[in-house]
């Protein structure tokens, strides 16, 4: 993949460029699914709409990597952390797509709620993931880190890619959601490499959603501090 220059045309262009590249797709052992959105043309200009609404200038952004698009949220939309119904009525981008919620697409846009709205949010932030491309097995969501055999054959597409969003991004520092599997890895990779001179880590939203909705409240507390303690 050619990298991104981030010299050239507005944070949109750039990421719109960067999706067109995750068409091409990874290597993925028998067994595995991709799930990739970006060969739909019209999730393309869906994309295009969003990313030209709100990243339509040249600013930096920090990024917030989650695991990998699962198949109800980023790996229907194209957008990470954003389901069909957060699209619509948070993102501002009417979509033909099933309105069915994803848990940690609720959870992420209460957070950005939290810290604002969408316009402060993304005048800052990035999301992504540290797999820019979901995978099923059977039918059901599995990450990038679930089996070896899959982690071992997209470590060069996450490398790759994770070098291109360092490059337009334009920030040194990043958010990591997912504090266990995720982290580690992108620590390692980190370490390698030295993209980041700092990695936040937070609680994985789906995690807070299903065992420690009760104490909601606090983790949307954590979400703002960790994100008020980036932005220039």
């Amino acid at each position: 993949m050619k990298t991104p220059d981030i010299s050239v045309g507005s944070f949109a262009d750039r990421v719109m460029y960067f999706n067109e590249y995750l068409a091409k797709g990874c290597d993925v052992p028998d067994g595995v699914t991709v799930l990739n959105p970006y060969v739909d043309k019209e999730i393309m200009e869906i994309n295009r709409t969003f990313y030209a609404r709100h990243y339509n200038d040249d600013q930096p952004r920090v990024l917030v990597f989650g695991i990998n698009p699962g198949r109800f949220g980023g790996g229907v939309t194209g957008v990470s952390f954003t389901d069909p119904y957060q699209l619509d009525t948070a993102a501002g981008i009417p979509n033909p797509f099933d309105k069915k919620k994803e848990l940690s697409s609720t959870f992420i846009y209460m957070a950005i709620n939290a810290f604002g709205g969408v316009d402060r949010f993304y005048r800052h932030f990035f999301l992504s993931a540290v797999c820019p491309l979901g995978f099923t097995s059977e039918g059901k969501n599995i990450n990038y880190y679930d089996c070896k055999d899959l982690q071992t054959a997209v470590g060069p597409f996450i490398l790759d890619t994770m070098r291109q969003q360092v490059h337009f991004s334009g920030r040194d520092v990043c958010v990591c959601i997912g504090g266990g599997e995720n982290l580690k890895y992108l620590e390692g990779l980190n370490a390698k490499h030295r993209f980041f001179s700092r990695i936040i880590p937070l609680p994985h939203p789906r995690f807070v959603m299903q065992y420690r909705r009760k104490k909601l409240d606090v983790y949307l507390d954590e979400y703002k501090a960790a994100l008020e303690s980036v932005i220039l």
